[in-house]
């Protein structure tokens, strides 16, 4: 005799969603701890599934990969209580981000749940979460500046409209707080937050201290916290992105901050282990360098809207070590990259910029010719002392020697003190372009 139970299975896997023929309905047959196994599931790679046990309780899943016949799902719950022979059925709605106006001023997780308690958010309008296909010609040029309200970044790394840039630093040196900085002076319609694995404290602490009054207004933050699933990590990076490319198709001014890039690639380094794919680069496997170009090309300016997304990813440096495959990789992708130093930061120095390793490579095209001039005088005296700090340290080099080294030496606190910002100050471009001009011009 057929149960009642298998009658209404059989109802459900014969109906048909469309035209896209059959829904399939999938039993749980296999799970590990992190990766669930289903039979009967005709859904692709990326697609999201509600996992549903025999006591009724529906959990979230994704399509990650296959194994023969069988589909390879990512539990979006990590403590979800699933059984042998639990339901799987198919998502709709896991593919898309809800985003509108409704967002600002709110906290939302991965799957657009709101985390601030302020009751439900009403959006009218919804968004890929990958990202809508784009013509790189539909890109428009970075032609004009942005202003960061950070004085160094104004004057040595003038950042543009649109560009993408790379904060690049170990852990303890004060991304986070450079972070802030730019959140707080940036001169932007809508910002973007997307806190991914970060500590939850840091969370909390973010938006105390971050978000002042007139910034939190026009912001979205999306978090995720360190100890959620790899797929939530990414789903988050992702869905960050997806509200800033709705906002610049509206045509404004976005300023996206993804903090961290690294975070991100872990999470996918834990999806491509546990999918057999083999590590390569310092244990991370193909598809986590793969994962970087994808969300960082998503950026930029919007030559059909006239909106912007300006991006700026943090990028953990494993040890310190500039070399990282992740750093690497992010730092080839970017327009720009802002890399700090430890040595400056244990100096009480912040923002801990080493001018000369950082980079902007749009600011030749945005800066006038003087304000360029300027710019290049300092680097050339930071490269000039640090090519011979050792020799000025240990004593070893005869003052009058050359001039130009002369010159360094007698100006290198000069150039630390125009680089030291109070967290809380705000030096917009036009001082800070001035200051630099009547230093170091000429």
């Amino acid at each position: 005799m057929i149960s009642l139970q298998d009658r209404a299975a059989t109802l459900l896997d014969s109906l048909t969603v469309g035209e896209a023929g059959p829904r399939r309905i999938g039993r749980l047959v296999a799970y590990d701890g992190q990766m669930l196994e289903a039979t009967g599931l005709a859904m692709p790679v990326g697609a999201s599934v509600r996992v549903i046990d025999a006591d009724g309780h529906a959990t979230r899943a994704e399509v990650v990969g296959f194994k023969g016949d069988r589909s390879l799902l990512m539990a979006l719950d990590a403590d979800a209580p699933h059984s042998n022979g639990g339901r799987v059925e198919p998502d709709a709605n896991g593919g898309i981000a809800e985003v509108g106006e409704a967002l600002l001023g709110r906290v939302i997780d991965a799957t657009g749940n709101p985390l601030d308690g302020l009751g439900t958010i009403d959006t009218q309008a919804t968004w890929p979460l990958a990202g809508k296909p784009a013509n790189p010609l539909d890109r428009a040029r970075v032609t004009e500046c942005f202003d960061m309200g950070v004085r160094a970044i104004n004057a040595l790394l003038t950042a543009g409209v649109g560009q993408r840039i790379a904060i690049c630093a170990g852990s303890g040196v004060g991304k986070s707080v450079l972070m802030g900085q730019m959140i707080q002076g940036a001169e932007a319609d809508v910002i973007v937050v997307g806190l991914i694995g970060e500590r939850s404290r840091e969370v909390a602490d973010f938006l105390a201290t971050k978000l002042i009054p007139g910034v939190r207004e026009r912001s979205v933050v999306v978090a995720v916290p360190a100890d959620h699933p790899p797929v939530l990590r990414l789903r988050a990076a992702m869905r960050a992105t997806a509200i800033a490319e709705y906002f610049r198709a509206q045509g404004k001014r976005v300023l996206l901050l993804i903090d961290s890039l690294t975070r991100c690639a872990h999470a996918q380094r834990e999806l491509g282990l546990s999918l057999g794919e083999p590590p390569t680069m310092k244990g991370y496997p193909p598809s986590a360098l793969g994962m970087i170009p994808r969300l960082i090309e998503r950026a930029g300016a919007d030559a059909r809207s006239g909106g912007s997304i300006t991006a700026l990813y943090t990028v953990l440096a494993d040890g310190d070590d500039g070399d990282d495959p992740i750093v690497d990789t992010a730092r080839a992708i970017v327009d720009g990259h802002i890399i700090l130093s430890r040595t400056l930061s244990e100096q009480g120095i912040f923002p801990a910029i080493d001018v000369g390793r950082s980079l902007s490579r749009v600011m030749a095209d945005i800066v006038d010719e003087e304000h360029g001039e300027a710019a290049a005088a300092l680097r050339r005296l930071w490269s000039v002392y640090e090519e011979n700090r050792d020799l000025i340290l240990m004593g070893a080099y005869k003052a009058g020697s050359d001039a130009t080294i002369d010159q360094a030496i007698a100006r290198h606190r000069e150039i630390l003190d125009f680089l030291k910002q109070r967290p809380k100050d705000r030096i917009d471009l036009a001082h800070s372009s001035a200051e630099l001009i009547e230093r170091f011009g000429g």
